[in-house]
């Protein structure tokens, strides 16, 4: 991994969010925290554009009903900037929402064989919403499946409803 083709900070823009439960916040802090330590996210080079190094500053948010991606270099410079549309993601991050609350419901009172079975099937939501957001940074950012799958929870956390 390059150490300029990585991510050193993340700031998601929760404003106007309902609180987390203590199970959404801990996702969000456990994806910060694994993206910060491993992470591959590069912004691809452009003809004819001064493309910034990173290290890059992420900033996250949800604005005018569209996933924004604010980038920024280390210095604070604007590295790029956009916004992708939420519907892609809707229906994913309703099914991983609902296997989620059914996870943490079956962790209380299931055994370890039915909470596997569980656990399986949360995981292929899960890379199935990093595929759909990998498609969408395609020709805008590069990451890894992993960057993504982190991402992607990080997502599910502007989505959160309460």
């Amino acid at each position: 991994m390059s150490d300029t083709n990585r991510l050193s900070h993340i700031e998601i823009d929760d404003t106007g969010l309902p609180a987390p439960t203590p199970e959404i916040d801990q996702e969000r802090k456990v994806a910060v925290y694994d993206l910060l330590e491993a992470n591959v996210f590069g912004l691809p080079k452009v003809e004819g554009k001064d493309i910034p190094d990173g290290p890059y500053h992420l900033f996250l948010s949800i604005r005018d009903g569209r996933l924004v991606f604010d980038i920024q270099t280390e210095a604070h410079e604007k590295a790029a900037e956009f916004h992708l549309s939420l519907s892609p993601f809707r229906q994913v991050v309703k099914d991983y929402f609902q296997i989620c609350a059914a996870y943490f419901d079956a962790v209380k009172r299931l055994p370890p064989s039915q909470i596997e079975a569980i656990d399986m099937g949360r995981r292929g939501i899960h890379d199935e919403g990093s595929r759909v957001l990998q498609e969408r940074l395609e020709g805008k950012v590069e990451v890894d499946t992993a960057t993504a799958r982190r991402l992607f929870t990080l997502i599910c956390v502007l989505h959160f409803k309460g």
